[in-house]
C-alpha cells in the first residue's frame, strides 16, 4: 500500500498566518514607518544590517543568543516555512491541529504532510509517542520524514506546552533525526507570565532547531509584513541559512524598507512597544477567559487559553443541538457560526482536524474592533474592557448563541 498524508478540505478562507488584534497601530510604529516611507533602495535579500541586528538583541534578551550570520528576515513568516521547506526535504510532520497555513506550503512543494495528535494538556506540539510511531510508519511505508514544525506558544489552540512534554517530544524528534522549526510568533503573548512557564526548543536542542517568529503578531500590526528566522550555530546551521537565502533571493522575497524601519525599532522593545504590547496581552487575555467560561458553560470543551488571542473548541458535546440546525461536520459548524456570531470562525478542518469533528478556532481579535480606532483603543484604555458597550454587546453574542445550543442539547421531546 502506497502511503498516504491527510488532504485540506476546501480553501482557508479564514486561516491567515497572522489574524489582527483588533487594535490601532502603535502611534510611535506609524511614525516609523512613515519616516521611511520615501526610502528608494531595495532592502537585501535576509534583511538589513540594522534590522538583524535588532533581532540579535531580541533573542539575546530571551536567552537564545545568535551570531550575525545566524539570522534571516523575510516579509512573513510564510516566506520563511517556504523555504525552509524547499532547502530541508523530506516529508513534513506537523501538530494536530495546527496553525492553517503550515500544511499549504508543504503541498505546494509537492511535500507530504503527516498530522501528529497532541497531548491532553496542550496543542502545538505532537504527543512524543505519537510522535515516534508515525515517523515509524512513514519510513515503514516508504516515506522520508525530515521536518517537524512545531509552535510552544500555539495558534490555533492557544496554549502553551508545558517544558516536561516539550523535553520529551525534542528527545525523541531527535532520536529519529528530524529538524524542528519552531513557530515562536505568540511566545511574547502569555497571559499570565507568572504562572507559565515556556521555554523554546532551541534551548533544548540549538543544533537541530531554527526558530522562526512572525513580527506581524505581538510587535507589528498584521498588515505590516516581516518575520525572522534563528539558525542553528552549527555547520549545518550555516548551510541552512546560506539556503535558505537563495531561495528567498528565487522568491524576491524581501522586506520592504519602511517595513524593516519599524521592525528594526519594534525589536528593540523601546516602552512604548513594550507597554502597548503589555496592554493588548493583558486586554486579550481577559477576552479570552470570558469566551472559555461562555463556550464551557454552555458543555462545549476548550482547553483554557494561556497565550495569543485564539482558543480552540470542541462541540461535540452539542452534537444533537448542531444537527437540529443542519450542522453535521466542521464546515456547517464553520459556516453556522461564522453567521450567527457575526465574525469568523473557521472550522477545525481548517487546522488539520477532521472534518466530521465539531471542532472550531476563536479568536479574540474581532471583539475588539469596533469599526473605529477611537472605539478600538478605548479597549485598552477601559478599566473594564469587557464592559465597553461593542465588546459587550459582542460577548452577549457569543453567550447567546452557545447557551442556546446547550438549552436545545437539553431539551428532549415529550414521549
Amino acid at each position: 500500500m502506497g502511503r498516504t498524508a491527510p488532504e485540506g478540505h476546501g480553501p482557508v478562507r479564514y486561516g491567515p498566518p497572522l489574524p489582527g488584534d483588533g487594535l490601532p497601530p502603535l502611534p510611535e510604529l506609524s511614525g516609523v514607518l512613515a519616516a521611511a516611507a520615501g526610502r528608494a533602495r531595495d532592502e537585501p535579500v535576509g534583511g538589513a544590517p540594522a534590522l538583524l541586528d535588532a533581532a540579535q538583541g531580541y533573542w539575546a534578551r530571551r536567552g537564545l543568543p545568535v551570531g550575525p550570520g545566524r539570522v534571516a528576515a523575510a516579509p512573513g513568516a510564510n516566506a520563511l516555512l517556504l523555504a525552509l521547506t524547499a532547502v530541508l526535504g523530506g516529508d513534513v510532520l506537523v501538530p494536530r491541529p495546527c496553525a492553517a497555513w503550515w500544511a499549504p506550503y508543504a503541498r505546494l512543494l509537492g511535500r507530504p504532510v503527516f498530522h501528529v495528535a497532541t497531548p491532553a494538556e496542550c496543542g502545538g506540539v505532537p504527543d512524543p509517542y505519537a510522535l515516534l510511531e508515525t515517523v515509524r510508519r512513514v519510513r515503514a511505508e516508504g516515506g522520508d520524514p525530515r521536518l517537524l514544525v512545531l509552535s510552544v506558544a500555539d495558534d490555533p489552540t492557544g496554549t502553551v506546552a508545558p517544558p516536561e512534554l516539550l523535553h520529551e517530544t525534542v528527545e525523541a524528534a531527535t532520536d529519529e533525526d528530524l529538524h524542528l522549526v519552531s513557530d515562536e510568533t505568540w511566545r511574547d503573548t502569555l497571559h499570565d507570565p507568572h504562572d507559565t512557564v515556556l521555554l523554546s526548543p532551541a534551548e533544548m536542542l540549538p543544533e537541530r532547531v531554527t526558530v522562526v517568529t512572525d513580527l506581524a503578531g505581538a510587535l507589528l500590526p498584521p498588515g505590516w509584513p516581516a518575520a525572522i528566522a534563528r539558525f542553528p550555530a552549527t555547520t549545518e546551521g550555516d548551510g541552512l541559512h546560506a539556503r535558505v537565502l537563495d531561495v528567498l533571493t528565487a522568491l524576491g522575497a524581501r522586506v520592504a524598507a519602511p517595513v524593516a524601519a519599524a521592525a528594526a525599532y519594534a525589536l528593540a522593545e523601546p516602552e512604548p512597544v513594550t507597554a502597548r504590547r503589555s496592554a493588548a496581552v493583558r486586554l486579550h487575555a481577559r477576552l479570552a477567559a470570558a469566551v472559555h467560561a461562555g463556550v464551557v458553560t454552555a458543555g462545549a470543551t476548550a482547553r483554557p487559553p494561556r497565550a495569543g488571542r485564539h482558543l480552540y473548541a470542541d462541540l461535540g458535546p452539542l452534537r444533537d443541538a448542531l444537527a437540529a440546525q443542519g450542522v453535521g461536520d466542521a464546515q456547517e459548524l464553520e459556516d453556522f457560526l461564522t453567521a450567527r456570531l457575526g465574525m469568523p470562525a473557521p472550522g477545525g478542518h481548517r487546522f488539520g482536524d477532521d472534518l466530521a469533528a465539531l471542532r472550531v478556532r476563536l479568536s479574540t481579535g474581532p471583539l475588539v474592533d469596533g469599526g473605529t480606532d477611537e472605539r478600538r483603543a478605548e479597549c485598552l484604555d477601559a478599566p473594564d474592557p469587557l464592559e465597553v458597550p461593542h465588546v459587550h454587546r459582542a460577548l452577549i453574542t457569543l453567550k447567546s448563541v452557545f447557551d442556546d445550543l446547550r438549552d436545545a442539547q437539553r431539551w428532549e421531546p415529550p414521549r
